[in-house]
């Protein structure tokens, strides 16, 4: 599974780097780093929808407040 994190500018400001570093503990935490990878981007073209996350071709939102429960339904659901 492919994980990528929007770290374009407006992105950042919605929290970006505090998505990527909770991914990172989550995946370690979860004993998953074997079956994801996790990477970063420049500008989805999605900027209107916070910060954004792709998970191989699927585009969601998700802000540092709701990234455990995304990473619930989305990454652990699926690997």
């Amino acid at each position: 599974m492919k994980i990528t994190v929007c770290i374009g500018s407006s992105c950042h400001i919605k929290g970006a780097r505090q998505v990527v570093q909770k991914l990172q503990d989550l995946i370690v935490e979860n004993c998953i780093g074997d079956n994801v990878e996790l990477g970063g981007t420049f500008c989805m073209g999605k900027c209107q929808m916070g910060v954004c996350v792709a998970v191989d071709d699927c585009i969601h939102s998700v802000t540092p407040e709701t990234v455990d429960e995304f990473f619930r339904n989305e990454i652990l659901a699926s690997v």
